[in-house]
């Protein structure tokens, strides 16, 4: 019996030791694109941005009701901390993170997902800790692209132009109640702002349990660098 448990272990430690000696993939191709969409973006202006304040009108459309919503937007990012709002004749929604804590309008315990954590926004984050560059999926390795995981588990997929490197697309996934909600968008139309290259018309689309919401954003409004008071980032009760 001692023989055959020191075998066992001898097996076993093989193994690990094996298994801990497989070269780990280091994404050097996807963290060279990820530079490349940076430099595209505005390189070091884009990773220095302290405030970036959008506002702008989006129309609203489902698969159930085709008929466009109109309705007005607001996004304020400043680091950890965020501020959102639609703004519509049926339930205007706004969220706020003060970079502690979030706020929201919704009620009933819910909120939506962290909206500095999906998206463009988390362009900016890469190189940071927790902000992970890895491959996008086998099934979109068709597109020129790669893979950013926040440190909450929150990732999104970045395609870039073949030429300009400047993102066109993104696909992002997230929780809400326990549900897996995904979301992509295509950028229609890049704005350059005091050095940065940001997005000013785009269409987002957000695949739901029951029904897909299709909406249409058009920026009127862009601020790099914009001063921004800390009540901001706080909805009022």
């Amino acid at each position: 019996m001692e023989f055959r448990a020191l075998l066992f272990g001898l097996f076993v430690l093989a193994f690990v030791v094996l298994a801990s000696a497989q070269p780990a993939a280091d994404f050097a191709a996807e963290r060279e694109l990820a530079r490349l969409a940076i430099e595209a973006h505005g390189g070091e202006t884009f990773r220095k941005m302290k405030t970036l304040s959008v506002i702008g009108s989006v129309d609203v459309t489902t698969s159930q009701f085709p008929q466009a919503i109109p309705a007005t937007f607001v996004t304020i990012f400043s680091g950890d901390r965020y501020r959102f709002e639609l703004n519509n004749p049926f339930q205007p929604i706004r969220q706020a993170n003060n970079g502690t804590e979030t706020t929201s309008t919704i009620g009933n315990g819910m909120s939506l997902p962290p909206i500095n954590r999906i998206g463009f926004p988390v362009l900016q984050r890469i190189g940071e800790t927790g902000f992970v560059v890895t491959a996008i999926p086998e099934n979109k390795k068709r597109r020129k692209g790669f893979r950013v995981t926040s440190p909450e588990g929150y990732s999104t997929d970045f395609f870039l132009d073949g030429k300009t490197n400047e993102v066109k697309s993104f696909d992002s996934t997230y929780l809400v109640s326990g549900r897996t909600v995904t979301t992509s968008a295509e950028i229609d139309r890049l704005k350059l702002v005091d050095g940065v290259l940001v997005p000013e018309r785009y269409v987002q689309r957000f695949d739901l349990d029951q029904f897909t919401v299709y909406a249409n954003f058009k920026a009127r409004e862009i601020k790099v660098n914009g001063e921004v008071a800390d009540d901001v980032f706080t909805v009022g009760k």
